[in-house]
């Protein structure tokens, strides 16, 4: 037959498959891990610890109220049943201590009641775990697919954020998401504004595959996500449409300089409704595409030649040094050097500005590195997200990262850009005495 049957082969030649290399596959969930069971108690242990902490700070305070007959007003009235707290090590147990007031009864308004901070009542997760649904979902997992996910990375008793309260956590985003877009900005101003258009990898339900950003600095230098839609990065009805959308809700005073890449359609739009902003072009995007149009050979020198431009000390300086890159790439690399000049003006705006924000305003930075997680953490999905879904998705994110913004160094100085100082090359300029002032003395 010219074929040797398996069952004419000599016992000596057969192949006996052994089980003593086979390894079971342990099922999420199941790990028997006694450094996280540690790592637990010593959380339960801590946890503890500060929630007595603040009860007892909170009766410290009260400690001088009295009743009627002399006793403490404000005292410890026991605990509340036991509840487990979702955290990033899994469930971690916790009793909340009470507090009772003597002297008022739960009707009246005017009882002393003891607001816990550490872990506020009807908790069931935390802020770690709030942060992670969102990153999960625009990863592409289903909302099915959680409990499974959740007890892979957290344990087998995470079982319980099932999918219908994922599905009701969802709903509560959106609808904060919603309340968001729709808030009253007429109490706000910002003195600067950062905008880009940033490209995730999840994919929406439409051609719209960019998230429009504004983040703004307030005249107190702290930053706040001002507003953010999907769009096309290059169109200015998109940027248009944000921007007025702003306006209409109260953000009447624009903003004394506007930070962004050479993106043609924010700054039509910019220029249409905030004509009296002025313009500062991103020095990191404006590098990488001067480099893009040189060989390989001369982007290490170059680079160092444009870092001498926007590192000068003066605007002087920094022109001189603008005009010897121009004069030295122009006749080998026309392109390049047409690319920095057609920017001269607006890539120098920071100079006349405290020399205390330049290193905030001369990139988007504030953007893309608060981006820069977020689109790390989402891929492809096989399915498209809905674009109101993934917008409240990004909303839940950039959320939770904005409390981790820093404050721009020389904050008392935006009061005096709100009050009209002027600067120059990052110095306020001092107003010289009046003629009246002199004609006065010398009277």
């Amino acid at each position: 037959m010219g074929v040797l049957a398996a069952s004419t082969s000599p016992p000596k030649e057969r192949y006996a498959v052994s089980k003593d290399n086979v390894i079971e596959l342990i099922h999420p969930g199941n790990v028997d891990d006694q450094l996280t069971e540690i790592f637990r108690d010593g959380a339960r242990a801590l946890l503890a610890q500060a929630v007595e902490a603040e009860v007892t700070d909170f009766l410290g305070k009260h400690a001088d109220l009295k009743t009627a007959d002399g006793h403490q007003r404000v005292v410890r009235h026991g605990h509340l049943p036991e509840r487990e707290v979702m955290t990033g090590i899994g469930p971690v147990a916790v009793r909340q201590p009470r507090v009772r007031d003597r002297e008022a009864d739960a009707a009246n308004p005017d009882r002393i009641r003891f607001s816990p901070s550490i872990l506020p009542p009807y908790m069931r997760r935390s802020k770690s775990i709030e942060t992670l649904l969102p990153i999960l979902y625009l990863k592409g997992i289903s909302t099915g697919d959680f409990s499974e996910v959740l007890a892979a990375l957290l344990g087998k008793d995470a079982a319980g954020l099932s999918a219908s309260a994922i599905g009701r956590l969802k709903d509560g985003w959106l609808d904060e998401h919603t309340a968001w877009q729709r808030r009253d900005l007429s109490a706000k101003r910002y003195v600067y504004i950062w905008a880009d258009g940033i490209h995730l990898q999840a994919r929406l339900e439409d051609e719209k595959q960019c998230i429009l950003v504004l983040i703004g600095a307030t005249p107190e230098g702290r930053k706040e996500l001002v507003g953010f839609t999907d769009g096309a990065r290059e169109s200015a009805q998109d940027w248009r449409d944000l921007l007025l959308d702003l306006k209409r809700r109260g953000l009447d005073v624009p903003p004394q300089l506007a930070i962004a890449d050479g993106a043609l359609g924010f700054w039509k739009a910019a220029g249409e409704v905030w004509p009296k902003t002025r313009e500062q072009r991103c020095w990191v995007h404006k590098t990488a595409n001067v480099l893009a149009k040189l060989p390989k050979s001369q982007q290490p020198k170059a680079k160092r030649a444009l870092q001498e431009i926007w590192m000068a000390e003066t605007k002087v300086a920094a022109k001189l040094a603008f005009d010897a890159f121009i004069e030295s790439y122009t006749p080998k690399y026309a392109k390049a050097a047409d690319c920095l000049s057609k920017d001269r003006d607006t890539l120098l705006a920071f100079y006349d500005f405290p020399a205390e924000h330049w290193k905030h305003l001369r990139t988007t930075n504030p953007i893309e590195s608060t981006f820069a997680t977020v689109r790390h953490r989402t891929i492809r999905s096989k399915g498209c997200l809905s674009n109101r879904t993934a917008l409240a998705m990004v909303f839940k994110l950039l959320e939770a990262a904005q409390k981790s913004w820093r404050r721009l160094d020389g904050h008392n100085q935006l009061s005096k850009l709100v009050l009209g100082v002027t600067f120059n090359d990052g110095i306020e300029v001092i107003a010289k005495p009046t003629d009246r002032q002199s004609s006065t003395a010398a009277a």
